[in-house]
């Protein structure tokens, strides 16, 4: 490394206070000048879509996340209305929401009441407002899952705080447990509990399940779900039905032209950031400025340019090599989470733009400096040379000066010196990294680095000869779900239709003529027999999938039960 070759390959970008720095990416100038054209054609395909063109042809469906932080961008004066409307509706409704004008009520919508005074009396005595006006809710339940989900996990960890306006918590699974203990320890709280259900089709098993465990718990307390409940969904989903039909709180959109992966500058990602008390007006701010530097033609001004570049010449334009993100401040411990759905939905594709079979991808994983140093640093520096890193630098250490540690350096210093003596020590080995600086993790800095991410994504796809704009894979996987639920039912109605037989896997295959299914029946018998409440039980505790036999069995209330763990 060279001074000259380091003030090269780094790009200032001063309207942020951003800096990209590749120079340790191994990168020669001959490279820039044989991407040229390939870069210029994906210049050319950035500019149509944000034009409008559709670029979901599976669903003949636009792209458009780019116009959300700039509506005047929008292809259509339509478009741009019903994003200038959402701000309007989500600034009216988080006033109403912060203020107490909306909040904790009996029976304030919906001409709900308690189902006896008793539960009013329960309610009083727990400590929670009895609904006199001006009782505000305390805590957000956002029940969703991908992009509905990363995107305001992400924002709430890194621009959250002791400030909050509303404690934020995440149901973003079909896990029971995850559901209980999410949902038991807001068992004090409900009352004073919103709760987003957030799905553009309404119909996501997922969402759904989370959401009808959500209003079993708030019923079973004597609380009215829909007056605690607001739909972020697309117009006229069965969610969006369900909502108007029951009298939620509230309805904010889904548009189509928005994928859920890059939805987080919409509705999805602002109006939970807004009730957690974040400054949506500075994420949209940022987005829109890396936006702008981002449309620049010129690849040496363009940061998701030479991005998309680094990418390409890591990987070979073949995705050899895995994307590692080291974020060197815990607030932005979740970025990596975050791209990688950004990265591997838009990117891991098995057909071309012209029906190819060529296997794109590029697999990212990360958790945050120096925490990796004692983790898989050492695997990084000294094994397998498969990644490429990209560090993130936020300059400023926290609000407010900081104690001085050991030897007139603070702890910002060392944190710092980790992030460059790692850097240095991935040189040393010939490992490529790139450093992206950001001047702190505020609102607008956050907001910028998704619009940078997003932006490259793009450059990335069209770079390879790819569509990121679908996820074929992603429906692939929902439909094998439907057809093994669909084989559930058929194991649980064969066995209760006979009672006193027990079954092995492969004799209850041939009996359902799915002679191929057995090694699926059995896992699906296996966990069912775990599960006391499904009446099918196991005649041994032997789990071999040869021996093992399994019937259907009432259970007896008055005999305890037992489980695996239990014997």
């Amino acid at each position: 490394m060279s001074w000259k070759s380091f003030q090269q390959a780094y790009l200032a970008l001063p309207p942020l206070n951003i800096a990209l720095d590749w120079s340790r990416m191994g990168v020669s100038e001959s490279y820039f000048d044989e991407m040229e054209e390939p870069m210029a054609h994906a210049f050319r395909a950035m500019r149509t879509l944000e034009t409008g063109a559709i670029a979901n042809p599976d669903e003949e469906r636009m792209v458009g996340h780019y116009w959300l932080r700039n509506p005047d961008t929008a292809p259509s004066p339509e478009i741009t209305k019903q994003i200038k409307d959402c701000w309007a509706r989500i600034g009216s409704f988080v006033t109403k929401i912060h203020s107490g004008e909306i909040g904790p009520r009996w029976g304030k919508s919906v001409g709900f009441t308690p189902q006896d005074s008793s539960d009013r009396d329960k309610t009083e005595a727990a400590g929670k407002p009895s609904g006199e006006a001006g009782a505000c809710f305390s805590d957000l339940l956002i029940i969703g899952i991908g992009g509905s989900a990363l995107g305001p996990q992400f924002l709430a960890d890194a621009l959250g705080g002791n400030g909050d306006r509303l404690r934020l918590h995440f149901c973003d699974n079909t896990d029971p447990d995850g559901f209980d203990r999410i949902l038991r320890g807001l068992s004090g709280r409900l009352n004073e509990t919103l709760i987003l259900v957030v799905s553009k089709s309404g119909g996501t098993p997922e969402t759904r399940n989370g959401m009808l465990e959500a209003r079993r718990i708030w019923e079973d307390a004597g609380f009215s779900f829909a007056e605690h409940a607001v739909a972020i969904t697309g117009e006229d989903s069965a969610l969006d039905r369900l909502a108007r039909d029951e009298g939620w709180l509230a309805r904010f959109p889904m548009w189509d032209w928005v994928g859920g992966r890059t939805s987080v500058t919409g509705a999805v990602g602002l109006l939970p950031a807004a009730l957690q008390g974040i400054d949506i007006d500075r994420f949209l701010s940022g987005a829109a400025q890396m936006d702008a530097l981002t449309r620049d033609d010129r690849v040496r001004c363009n940061p998701a340019a030479i991005l998309a570049l680094m990418w390409h010449h890591a990987t070979g334009g073949r995705g050899e090599k895995d994307m590692v993100i080291l974020p060197y401040k815990d607030r932005l411990a979740l970025f990596s989470r975050y791209l990688q759905q950004l990265v591997m939905e838009s990117l891991g594709k098995e057909l071309d733009m012209e029906g190819n079979r060529v296997h794109q991808g590029i697999a990212v994983y990360g958790n945050k400096g120096s925490t990796d140093q004692h983790a898989y640093v050492q695997q990084l520096r000294e094994g397998i040379p498969n990644f490429f890193v990209t560090f993130l630098e936020v300059l400023r250490d926290r609000k407010g000066p900081s104690l001085t540690v050991d030897d007139g350096a603070t702890s910002g210093d060392f944190l710092q010196a980790f992030l460059l003596g790692t850097q240095r020590a991935l040189t040393e080995k010939e490992r490529p990294s790139l450093t992206i600086t950001i001047p702190d993790v505020s609102a607008r800095s956050v907001g910028a680095l998704i619009a940078l991410y997003e932006r490259t994504v793009g450059f990335y796809a069209s770079l390879v000869n790819i569509n990121a704009y679908h996820q074929p894979g992603v429906e692939a996987g929902k439909k094998a779900a439907t057809a093994i639920l669909q084989l559930k039912r058929r194991i649980v109605e064969h066995l209760n239709e006979h009672p006193e037989e027990s079954w092995g896997a492969g004799a209850l295959a041939d009996a359902l003529d799915a002679p191929d299914e057995a090694e699926t029946i059995f896992k699906l018998l296996h966990r069912l027999a775990a599960n006391e409440e499904t009446g099918i039980t196991r005649d041994s505790k032997v789990a071999d999938p040869a021996n093992a036999r399994f019937r259907w069995c009432r259970p007896d209330p008055a005999q305890p039960q037992t489980t695996d763990s239990d014997a």
